[in-house]
């Protein structure tokens, strides 16, 4: 079917594209020669940027040539522009052209500020402002101010919004800036309630023992007369200072079917719909939750496909997608999982590990990538479920937008 060493390119430089290399040259051996196509030259672990304002530490950075290099791949510096599918090329940023016998689609969504008037949380940049709004607040303690942290209506992932929250409301009490308020404003019916009841009451305990005030179920929008409007209600947003994560629209790849937020529609095993070798995984694809975690677990769904594509002795898995994300408190984390294809309770929320390495992002081949460790092939501990069945729609690939993030599962 397949010519000895088939060209595979992977595009993206990010936590699907490397978690994809890892996998691929773990399956696919060397029936592959794998191209890796981004246009920074180091992997950011962006994961751990909430860190950075209360830390002054960098989330972590590894240059992709030499990763590229001990993985027996090759590293191309470009960023993509077409796919011309009848053709199997790629078009980069500089007019050449690569060939592919397939491609893997893992650059990821586009942030951009949701509102005019708010910090958005994207940049090193902003992530200073955070820092100097608290060092100003610390300069004159006697004076009153309120933080809203706000989770913007569209396609975003909402946790980082509360590990800001959190450590902001900690880094003041450390100060001693006691008329130092934060508060919390979500579309969420209830705090990260995607992750199931467990995790949102462990959450929602945390918030109220660090005095941080939520409002959730309502959406803020910009004003016509300025400002912003928090819905229902139509109430003016009154807040010293306004922290907001970013809205997130799809890369919407010319030559590649999208929908109208530009996000590659995909199925069970991150095929792309309409076009033949083409697979994507991460931010970028239609499914409606945005989170590092998932994009690993379709990157392994692709990985596995594409190396029993060529010839690997597997039977390649699709997606079933196990949220598990971990919470940074300033203090100890909080570590929150839930099966999002039913049938596992109603998630579990804990202090200690629920999947192994205990990594902010628990891909198969990048967590004990970046560990240093073997590849742990089930990350879940062994637990025991409450029988409470949990539903995501069979046919999720057919209708991805059927789970909403801010409802969270419905439960039988």
């Amino acid at each position: 079917m397949v010519s000895e060493r088939s060209q595979v390119l992977i595009a993206g430089g990010g936590i699907a594209g490397l978690e994809a290399l890892l996998a691929l040259h773990d399956l696919a051996g060397d029936r592959v020669a794998i191209s890796l196509l981004a246009p920074e030259p180091d992997f950011s672990y962006k994961p751990l940027s909430v860190e950075e304002p209360f830390s002054s530490q960098p989330p972590e950075h590894r240059a992709l040539a030499p990763v590229a290099e001990e993985l027996g791949a090759r590293f191309v510096q470009r960023g993509i522009e077409r796919v011309l599918t009848d053709d199997h090329l790629v078009e980069l940023d500089d007019g050449s052209r690569l060939a592919y016998d397939v491609a893997l689609i893992g650059v990821g969504g586009r942030p951009r500020p949701a509102f005019g008037q708010a910090l958005t949380f994207r940049t090193p940049e902003d992530r200073w402002r955070i820092a100097a709004l608290l060092k100003e607040a610390a300069a004159d303690p006697d004076v009153r101010r309120s933080v809203a942290f706000v989770v913007p209506a569209s396609n975003t992932w909402p946790l980082p919004i509360y590990e800001l929250a959190l450590m902001t409301g900690r880094r003041a009490a450390e100060l001693g800036l006691r008329k130092l308020s934060c508060t919390v404003f979500t579309p969420e019916a209830a705090p990260l309630i995607v992750f199931g009841s467990v995790a949102t009451e462990a959450v929602s305990e945390l918030l109220r023992a660090r005095g941080i005030a939520v409002r959730a179920g309502v959406r803020v929008h910009e004003g016509a007369a300025g400002g912003l409007i928090v819905t229902p209600g139509d109430e003016r947003l009154e807040a010293t200072d306004v922290i907001a994560l970013p809205a997130l629209e799809g890369p919407k790849i010319a030559g590649l079917p999208s929908d109208e937020q530009g996000f590659m529609p995909i199925d069970e095993y991150a095929r792309v719909k309409g076009v033949d070798d083409v697979y994507a995984a991460g931010d970028g694809t239609t499914f409606p939750i945005k989170q590092g975690g998932l994009a690993t677990q379709q990157a392994d769904a692709a990985a596995e496909h594409i190396a029993a594509r060529f010839g690997a002795d597997l039977d390649p898995q699709p997606f079933h997608p196990v949220l598990r994300g971990m919470l940074l408190t300033g203090e100890e984390s909080l570590s929150l999982s839930h099966s999002l294809a039913g049938g596992e309770g109603e998630g579990s929320a804990s202090a200690d590990y629920l999947w192994w390495p205990p990594h902010k992002v628990s891909g198969r081949y990048l967590a004990p990538w970046l560990e240093g460790r073997a590849v742990h092939r089930d990350p879940e501990p062994p637990s025991r479920p409450l029988e409470v069945e949990v539903a995501l729609p069979t046919e999720w690939h057919e209708q991805p937008m059927a789970l909403d993030p801010h409802r969270g599962p419905e439960v039988d």
